[in-house]
């Protein structure tokens, strides 16, 4: 575990959280322990929850029960000492674009009573560290998607607090803006900070995630490391795909002499659900060769955190803006702040 980069413990923990909007009942009863210097996945399909975790972690939402506490500090009681130690960056870049990119940074140290001196340092400081140096005279509506992302991310970062929140951070971003946000992600975990991220793209939370708390309709599903979730979904495979003149019927009953279950046919692939691993899966592909079975394609497939997603909920992950009852504009998170 990292040292915290000041002498404030960054852990989060929360327990029995509840949240209603009339019949609707957003969350039910969730608990999160988020270790100080670690990144805590929080994943759900669309609706789940997950913004209404965030909104109550961060003091924008009060609770209907529960009862947590932020880089030390309890939510109920002292909400303006939690904002003065966290950061948050939500699903809407919460920055100003008719102002430049050093101007929406500066307002917001200056919102932190940084002073106009200490705001400024501050500002020209996250634009060096975030590849804006160039871009920060430019009004933000110049910038691109990840640009922005980036710059939202340093606003979140101006008052260096312990404790970020991150709700799905690189949504709508070209892989190449992700990578790099990934990037900077990791290295704020890596100088101390705690995280905690909600995204819908199991990549993000497979490369960036210490530990990982699924949800659905409000309560935990599922924890673990994204080893530990994979490995209780089980699901090794062999996958084959056969040319036009192949057999799949001759295919497939080879390959059920080594499955877990009955293979089942998609197309022209047939899939087996198998134990063993790379053993199992050396024999099945010499049996399929002494029967003169020719494949287009074979593979040993893992399961992924897809696979989990897909077999606790039901569902694909969708990697779009999730339906939740709350939804904050900019200027609402700045006058919280404030």
């Amino acid at each position: 575990m990292n040292t915290n980069p000041t002498s404030i413990n960054g852990r989060i923990e929360a327990r029995g959280l509840v949240k209603r909007y009339g019949d609707l009942i957003a969350l039910d009863g969730l608990d999160l322990t988020v270790p100080e210097g670690t990144i805590l996945g929080l994943l759900g399909p669309n609706g789940a929850g997950k913004t209404t975790v965030v909104s109550i972690l961060t003091t924008l939402l009060e609770p209907d029960a529960g009862h947590a506490v932020v880089a030390g500090v309890d939510l109920t009681t002292s909400p303006t000492t939690v904002r003065e130690r966290i950061g948050l960056s939500g699903q809407y870049a919460a920055v100003d674009e008719h102002l430049t990119g050093f101007e929406n940074l500066d307002m917001i140290g200056r919102l932190y009573r940084l002073g106009r001196k200490g705001a400024a340092q501050r500002a020209r400081e996250l634009l060096e560290r975030f590849s804006l140096t160039d871009a920060g005279d430019r009004p933000v509506k110049t910038y691109s998607g990840g640009m922005r992302r980036r710059l939202d991310l340093a606003g979140a970062l101006v008052a260096e607090a312990p404790v970020l929140f991150l709700d799905e951070p690189t949504t709508g971003l070209d892989p190449r803006s992700r990578n790099e946000l990934w990037g900077l992600i990791r290295e704020l975990v890596d100088r101390g900070r705690t995280v905690l991220l909600t995204t819908q793209y199991m990549e993000e939370a497979d490369l960036l995630a210490d530990d990982i708390v699924v949800i659905d309709h409000g309560r935990e599903i599922a924890h673990g490391s994204a080893d530990e979730l994979k490995a209780a979904v089980g699901g090794e495979r062999i996958e084959i795909t056969l040319p036009a003149d192949a057999s799949i019927d001759d295919a497939r009953r080879v390959l059920a002499r080594f499955s877990l279950d009955i293979p089942y046919v998609d197309d022209r692939r047939v899939i087996a659900p198998i134990a063993g691993g790379a053993a199992t899966f050396t024999q099945a592909l010499r049996s399929l060769d002494a029967e003169g079975i020719e494949l287009r394609d074979v593979g040993l497939r893992r399961p992924t955190l897809d696979d989990v997603f897909l077999a606790l909920t039901g569902r694909v992950a969708d990697a779009g803006t999730e339906t939740d009852p709350t939804h904050f504009e900019p200027e609402q998170i700045l006058q919280e702040v404030a």
